[in-house]
Protein backbone atom coordinates (compact mmCIF):
# COMPACT_ATOMS: atom_id res chain seq x y z
CA UNK A 1 0.00 0.00 0.00
CA UNK A 2 1.46 3.31 -1.10
CA UNK A 3 0.90 6.02 1.56
CA UNK A 4 3.11 8.66 -0.03
CA UNK A 5 0.17 10.74 -1.24
CA UNK A 6 -1.47 10.59 2.21
CA UNK A 7 1.74 11.75 3.93
CA UNK A 8 2.23 14.54 1.40
CA UNK A 9 -1.34 15.72 1.91
CA UNK A 10 -0.89 15.64 5.69
CA UNK A 11 2.41 17.52 5.43
CA UNK A 12 0.84 20.20 3.22
CA UNK A 13 -1.49 21.15 6.07
CA UNK A 14 1.44 22.50 8.11
CA UNK A 15 3.85 25.24 7.12
CA UNK A 16 7.63 24.68 7.31
CA UNK A 17 9.64 25.94 10.27
CA UNK A 18 12.06 27.78 7.99
CA UNK A 19 11.02 31.37 7.23
CA UNK A 20 12.88 33.66 4.88
CA UNK A 21 12.82 37.44 5.37
CA UNK A 22 14.33 40.15 3.20
CA UNK A 23 15.49 41.99 6.33
CA UNK A 24 16.29 39.76 9.34
CA UNK A 25 14.33 40.37 12.52
CA UNK A 26 15.83 42.16 15.52
CA UNK A 27 15.48 39.73 18.43
CA UNK A 28 15.40 40.37 22.17
CA UNK A 29 15.01 36.81 23.42
CA UNK A 30 15.18 37.91 27.05
CA UNK A 31 11.73 39.43 26.47
CA UNK A 32 10.74 36.63 24.04
CA UNK A 33 10.15 39.24 21.34
CA UNK A 34 11.19 40.02 17.79
CA UNK A 35 10.90 43.25 15.81
CA UNK A 36 10.06 43.04 12.09
CA UNK A 37 11.21 46.10 10.09
CA UNK A 38 10.16 44.76 6.68
CA UNK A 39 7.66 46.80 4.67
CA UNK A 40 4.09 45.50 4.45
CA UNK A 41 2.66 44.26 1.18
CA UNK A 42 -0.03 46.88 0.52
CA UNK A 43 -1.71 44.84 -2.20
CA UNK A 44 -2.25 41.78 0.01
CA UNK A 45 -3.15 44.04 2.92
CA UNK A 46 -6.00 45.60 0.95
CA UNK A 47 -7.24 42.30 -0.47
CA UNK A 48 -7.47 40.28 2.76
CA UNK A 49 -6.13 42.12 5.76
CA UNK A 50 -7.02 39.50 8.41
CA UNK A 51 -5.43 36.57 6.56
CA UNK A 52 -2.30 38.55 5.68
CA UNK A 53 -1.69 39.77 9.23
CA UNK A 54 -2.35 36.28 10.61
CA UNK A 55 0.21 34.78 8.23
CA UNK A 56 2.75 37.51 9.05
CA UNK A 57 2.31 36.96 12.79
CA UNK A 58 2.73 33.21 12.39
CA UNK A 59 6.02 33.61 10.48
CA UNK A 60 7.49 36.06 12.98
CA UNK A 61 6.46 33.85 15.91
CA UNK A 62 8.15 30.89 14.19
CA UNK A 63 11.37 32.90 13.90
CA UNK A 64 11.26 33.76 17.63
CA UNK A 65 10.73 30.08 18.51
CA UNK A 66 13.64 29.10 16.24
CA UNK A 67 15.84 31.61 18.05
CA UNK A 68 14.88 30.15 21.45
CA UNK A 69 15.72 26.62 20.30
CA UNK A 70 19.17 27.83 19.17
CA UNK A 71 20.04 28.92 22.74
CA UNK A 72 22.01 26.90 25.25
CA UNK A 73 19.94 24.70 27.54
CA UNK A 74 20.26 23.33 31.06
CA UNK A 75 18.43 20.64 32.96
CA UNK A 76 16.41 21.45 36.07
CA UNK A 77 13.60 20.14 38.22
CA UNK A 78 11.04 21.48 35.72
CA UNK A 79 12.82 19.86 32.75
CA UNK A 80 15.08 21.29 30.04
CA UNK A 81 15.28 25.08 30.25
CA UNK A 82 16.73 27.58 27.77
CA UNK A 83 19.30 30.06 29.09
CA UNK A 84 18.01 33.47 27.96
CA UNK A 85 20.57 36.15 27.03
CA UNK A 86 20.84 39.63 28.57
CA UNK A 87 18.12 42.14 27.78
CA UNK A 88 18.91 44.53 24.94
CA UNK A 89 15.68 46.56 24.83
CA UNK A 90 15.16 49.40 27.31
CA UNK A 91 11.52 49.64 28.38
CA UNK A 92 10.11 52.94 29.67
CA UNK A 93 8.93 53.26 33.27
CA UNK A 94 5.24 52.74 33.94
CA UNK A 95 5.17 55.29 36.80
CA UNK A 96 7.22 58.45 37.42
CA UNK A 97 10.29 58.39 39.62
CA UNK A 98 9.42 58.53 43.34
CA UNK A 99 10.02 61.82 45.10
CA UNK A 100 12.70 62.11 47.75
CA UNK A 101 11.22 61.52 51.19
CA UNK A 102 11.97 64.20 53.81
CA UNK A 103 14.51 63.21 56.45
CA UNK A 104 13.21 62.29 59.89
CA UNK A 105 14.52 63.94 63.05
CA UNK A 106 16.86 61.05 63.76
CA UNK A 107 18.17 60.96 60.17
CA UNK A 108 18.95 64.68 60.33
CA UNK A 109 20.71 64.28 63.68
CA UNK A 110 22.70 61.28 62.43
CA UNK A 111 23.69 63.17 59.28
CA UNK A 112 24.96 66.14 61.28
CA UNK A 113 26.84 63.98 63.81
CA UNK A 114 28.15 61.59 61.18
CA UNK A 115 26.44 58.57 62.72
CA UNK A 116 26.21 55.53 60.46
CA UNK A 117 23.56 52.89 60.96
CA UNK A 118 25.03 49.51 61.84
CA UNK A 119 22.87 46.43 61.95
CA UNK A 120 22.77 44.88 65.41
CA UNK A 121 22.10 41.24 66.12
CA UNK A 122 18.59 40.58 67.35
CA UNK A 123 19.66 37.86 69.79
CA UNK A 124 21.97 38.79 72.67
CA UNK A 125 23.43 36.78 75.53
CA UNK A 126 21.79 37.21 78.94
CA UNK A 127 24.20 36.49 81.78
CA UNK A 128 21.44 36.02 84.34
CA UNK A 129 19.43 33.56 82.28
CA UNK A 130 22.49 32.00 80.64
CA UNK A 131 20.77 31.94 77.28
CA UNK A 132 20.24 34.03 74.15
CA UNK A 133 17.20 36.33 74.33
CA UNK A 134 15.78 38.83 71.84
CA UNK A 135 17.12 42.35 72.20
CA UNK A 136 13.55 43.72 71.80
CA UNK A 137 10.04 42.49 71.12
CA UNK A 138 8.29 39.42 72.52
CA UNK A 139 10.24 37.77 75.35
CA UNK A 140 12.92 40.40 74.88
CA UNK A 141 14.65 41.67 77.95
CA UNK A 142 18.39 41.72 77.77
CA UNK A 143 18.21 45.17 79.39
CA UNK A 144 14.68 44.95 80.75
CA UNK A 145 14.57 46.09 84.37
CA UNK A 146 11.21 44.36 84.88
CA UNK A 147 12.94 40.97 84.61
CA UNK A 148 15.37 41.55 87.50
CA UNK A 149 14.94 39.18 90.39
CA UNK A 150 15.80 41.93 92.88
CA UNK A 151 15.10 45.67 92.56
CA UNK A 152 16.44 48.14 95.08
CA UNK A 153 13.98 50.72 96.43
CA UNK A 154 15.45 54.26 96.32
CA UNK A 155 15.52 56.38 99.48
CA UNK A 156 13.14 59.01 98.06
CA UNK A 157 10.43 56.41 97.30
CA UNK A 158 7.88 54.88 99.62
CA UNK A 159 9.37 51.57 100.86
CA UNK A 160 6.02 49.84 100.29
CA UNK A 161 6.06 50.70 96.57
CA UNK A 162 5.89 47.79 94.17
CA UNK A 163 8.98 48.48 92.05
CA UNK A 164 8.08 45.80 89.52
CA UNK A 165 4.71 47.42 88.82
CA UNK A 166 6.31 50.86 88.73
CA UNK A 167 8.90 49.73 86.17
CA UNK A 168 6.17 48.17 84.02
CA UNK A 169 4.19 51.40 84.05
CA UNK A 170 7.28 53.45 83.16
CA UNK A 171 8.02 51.08 80.30
CA UNK A 172 4.46 51.46 78.98
CA UNK A 173 4.82 55.23 79.14
CA UNK A 174 8.07 55.08 77.16
CA UNK A 175 6.49 52.85 74.53
CA UNK A 176 3.49 55.17 74.23
CA UNK A 177 5.78 58.21 73.99
CA UNK A 178 7.81 56.60 71.21
CA UNK A 179 4.63 55.65 69.37
CA UNK A 180 3.38 59.26 69.51
CA UNK A 181 6.74 60.53 68.30
CA UNK A 182 6.72 58.11 65.40
CA UNK A 183 3.17 59.13 64.45
CA UNK A 184 4.11 62.81 64.65
CA UNK A 185 7.16 62.30 62.42
CA UNK A 186 5.08 60.40 59.85
CA UNK A 187 2.41 63.14 59.79
CA UNK A 188 5.02 65.91 59.46
CA UNK A 189 6.78 64.03 56.67
CA UNK A 190 3.52 63.43 54.79
CA UNK A 191 2.48 67.08 55.16
CA UNK A 192 5.88 68.29 53.96
CA UNK A 193 5.73 65.98 50.94
CA UNK A 194 2.26 67.23 49.99
CA UNK A 195 3.43 70.85 50.34
CA UNK A 196 6.43 70.16 48.09
CA UNK A 197 9.00 70.69 50.86
CA UNK A 198 12.01 68.43 51.22
CA UNK A 199 12.66 69.54 54.78
CA UNK A 200 10.05 69.42 57.53
CA UNK A 201 11.56 72.58 59.06
CA UNK A 202 10.75 74.61 55.94
CA UNK A 203 7.17 73.41 56.07
CA UNK A 204 6.82 74.26 59.78
CA UNK A 205 8.42 77.67 59.17
CA UNK A 206 5.84 78.52 56.50
CA UNK A 207 3.06 77.21 58.72
CA UNK A 208 4.30 79.35 61.63
CA UNK A 209 4.44 82.48 59.47
CA UNK A 210 0.84 81.90 58.37
CA UNK A 211 -0.23 81.51 62.02
CA UNK A 212 1.56 84.74 62.98
CA UNK A 213 -0.08 86.60 60.11
CA UNK A 214 -3.49 85.27 61.19
CA UNK A 215 -2.89 86.31 64.81
CA UNK A 216 -2.05 89.88 63.71
CA UNK A 217 -5.62 90.31 62.46
CA UNK A 218 -7.18 88.78 65.59
CA UNK A 219 -7.29 92.11 67.47
CA UNK A 220 -10.21 94.51 67.67
CA UNK A 221 -8.66 96.77 65.02
CA UNK A 222 -7.77 93.77 62.79
CA UNK A 223 -4.09 94.65 63.18
CA UNK A 224 -4.48 98.22 61.88
CA UNK A 225 -3.05 99.92 64.99
CA UNK A 226 -0.59 97.20 66.04
CA UNK A 227 3.11 97.93 65.99
CA UNK A 228 5.05 96.24 63.23
CA UNK A 229 7.85 93.90 64.20
CA UNK A 230 11.35 94.16 62.78
CA UNK A 231 11.80 92.36 59.44
CA UNK A 232 8.15 91.33 59.49
CA UNK A 233 6.74 90.19 56.18
CA UNK A 234 3.38 91.66 55.38
CA UNK A 235 0.88 89.16 54.05
CA UNK A 236 -1.43 90.43 51.37
CA UNK A 237 -5.03 89.55 52.06
CA UNK A 238 -8.05 89.36 49.82
CA UNK A 239 -9.30 92.80 48.80
CA UNK A 240 -12.92 93.48 47.96
CA UNK A 241 -14.04 96.18 45.54
CA UNK A 242 -17.32 97.94 46.23
CA UNK A 243 -19.13 100.25 43.85
CA UNK A 244 -19.41 103.88 44.86
CA UNK A 245 -22.61 105.03 46.58
CA UNK A 246 -22.71 108.17 44.46
CA UNK A 247 -21.73 108.45 40.83
CA UNK A 248 -23.11 108.20 37.34
CA UNK A 249 -26.87 107.77 37.49
CA UNK A 250 -26.97 106.45 33.92
CA UNK A 251 -24.60 103.58 34.74
CA UNK A 252 -26.63 102.75 37.83
CA UNK A 253 -29.82 102.73 35.75
CA UNK A 254 -28.28 100.39 33.16
CA UNK A 255 -27.09 98.05 35.91
CA UNK A 256 -30.59 97.92 37.43
CA UNK A 257 -32.10 97.23 34.01
CA UNK A 258 -29.67 94.38 33.43
CA UNK A 259 -30.67 92.79 36.74
CA UNK A 260 -34.35 93.22 35.85
CA UNK A 261 -33.85 91.58 32.45
CA UNK A 262 -32.17 88.60 34.07
CA UNK A 263 -35.14 88.16 36.42
CA UNK A 264 -38.11 88.71 34.06
CA UNK A 265 -36.54 89.05 30.63
CA UNK A 266 -35.65 86.55 27.92
CA UNK A 267 -32.46 85.57 29.69
CA UNK A 268 -34.33 84.56 32.84
CA UNK A 269 -33.91 80.91 33.75
CA UNK A 270 -36.91 79.05 35.21
CA UNK A 271 -36.50 75.93 37.29
CA UNK A 272 -39.24 73.79 35.73
CA UNK A 273 -38.96 71.00 38.30
CA UNK A 274 -39.27 73.41 41.18
CA UNK A 275 -42.28 75.13 39.57
CA UNK A 276 -44.04 71.80 39.00
CA UNK A 277 -43.32 70.75 42.58
CA UNK A 278 -44.77 74.00 43.99
CA UNK A 279 -47.85 73.71 41.77
CA UNK A 280 -48.49 70.13 42.87
CA UNK A 281 -48.10 71.12 46.54
CA UNK A 282 -50.64 73.90 46.11
CA UNK A 283 -53.11 71.58 44.38
CA UNK A 284 -52.75 68.97 47.12
CA UNK A 285 -53.41 71.62 49.79
CA UNK A 286 -56.55 72.77 47.97
CA UNK A 287 -57.84 69.20 47.66
CA UNK A 288 -57.16 68.54 51.34
CA UNK A 289 -59.02 71.73 52.35
CA UNK A 290 -62.05 70.87 50.17
CA UNK A 291 -62.26 67.33 51.56
CA UNK A 292 -62.03 68.68 55.11
CA UNK A 293 -64.98 71.02 54.45
CA UNK A 294 -67.08 68.18 53.04
CA UNK A 295 -66.40 66.01 56.08
CA UNK A 296 -67.36 68.83 58.45
CA UNK A 297 -70.65 69.45 56.56
CA UNK A 298 -71.60 65.77 56.77
CA UNK A 299 -70.93 65.79 60.50
CA UNK A 300 -73.28 68.76 61.04
CA UNK A 301 -76.02 67.18 58.97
Amino acid sequence: MDVTEILDAHKAQFKPITVEKLVPLDFDLNLLSGFDTNALDEKRLKQDKEAYLKELTRDNTQLVVNGIFDLQVKSGDSGVLAMLPERSTILPREKPLPKDKPLTRWEKFAKVKGIQNTKRERMVWDEDRQEYVPRWGYKGGAKDVTSDWLIEVPNNVDPMTDMYQKNKEEKKERVEKNRKRQKRNEEEGAAATMAGKKDVRDFKKDELQQAIAASRTATASLGKFDKELRNEQRVKGVTHQFSATIGDSKAEKNSSLDILKRVVGKDAKVDVKKAVRLHSNQESKKNYASKKKQVSKKGRA
